[in-house]
């Protein structure tokens, strides 16, 4: 009988150990073909089969939609830019128009309102809509903070820029890819909606609800010929996080889509980067709640105490 359990318990080491080592090499794998064979080899999709279509960016006139918006122009494709500062809109669609030789359209709406989408629609009726980058997104400027230290009028603002707009626009676009039976949908989640992460409570919540949303629908339109992709970046150096300097971990939003875009196709859920990816992978080592708990909270208490001082230092100033 000893034998016979220490035969099964062998067996199942090995089986445990074998699916480790294949989890890992799959991983890998995964990394070499999506973020250094993807360019080379153009194993995502060519957007250039699309040339004469329209591609539709939420948040467009700053940061990583506008980058989305020159990107996809420079494959051929007509651009939609929508969002709330027309001055800054224009600007955006000339540099476009200049440099790509593409057709351009601006749609001014402020996606803090739920009242907006109607003209939306009109305004996009009948293009031949073939992507849309929902990449609209806020987050509370006293952020970090604990939840009951925020506004509840910046919690609906977290929840209709980041969540209805996502739900919206996709009602919006999404029946005519399936009429056509080709489209791509990219969804601008977060690396924040993938773990735990107090103090920025109602952001990450938005965000882990685009991630499952796109998730569900990418299984939902697949067979129906439609690309759903999730993007979960960690911090670009955008408005929305201060502009922080570009360095190996945190991308400017042109080199961040310019590796993104080369994952559509290949993988449903993506940072989008490699450093992105591999921090995530570092925080997949531990148990979500202990990372969120030990390093998370007091890395943002500290952030959120040195800025506190350097606002009151400018304001002695």
């Amino acid at each position: 009988m000893a034998a016979f359990v220490d035969s099964v318990v062998e067996v199942a080491g090995i089986v445990a150990l074998s699916y480790v080592g294949l989890t890992a090499l799959w991983g890998v794998w995964q990394t070499v073909r999506v973020y250094l064979l993807s360019g080379p080899l153009q194993l995502s999709v060519d957007f250039r089969n699309f040339a004469g279509k329209w591609a539709v960016i939420t948040g467009a006139s700053d940061g990583i939609g506008k980058a989305y918006a020159e990107q996809l122009a420079a494959r051929g494709m007509n651009i939609v830019l929508i969002s709330r500062s027309e001055g800054k809109l224009k600007a955006v669609a000339a540099g476009i128009e200049s440099k790509a030789r593409v057709r351009t359209k601006i749609v001014v709406a402020d996606f803090g309102s739920t009242e907006i989408y109607d003209n939306i629609k009109q305004e996009l009726e009948g293009l031949d809509i073939a992507c849309l980058v929902n990449n609209v997104g806020t987050a509370s400027p006293t952020y970090p903070d604990f939840f009951l230290n925020v506004e509840d009028k910046l919690n609906d603002l977290m929840v209709n820029v980041n969540v209805m707009s996502v739900i919206k626009m996709t009602s919006i676009v999404l029946p005519g890819m399936v009429q056509r039976k080709k489209g791509v949908v990219i969804n601008i989640s977060s690396t924040s909606g993938a773990v735990p992460f107090p103090l920025l409570t109602t952001y990450a919540g938005t965000k882990a609800f685009v991630t499952h949303f796109s998730r569900s629908l990418a299984i939902e339109y697949k067979k129906k010929g439609i690309i759903v992709q999730t993007v979960t970046p960690g911090t670009v150096s955008t408005n929305m996080s201060s502009n922080q300097p570009v360095n190996a971990m945190i991308p400017s939003p042109v080199s961040f889509v310019r590796s993104a875009l080369k994952t559509v196709g290949l993988v449903g859920v993506t940072c989008g980067y490699f450093a992105h990816s591999f921090q995530l992978w570092i925080v997949g080592l531990f148990p979500q709640e202990m990372f969120a708990t030990w390093v998370l909270m007091p890395t943002l208490q500290m952030y959120k105490n040195a800025d506190g001082k350097m606002t009151q230092q400018k304001k002695q100033k």
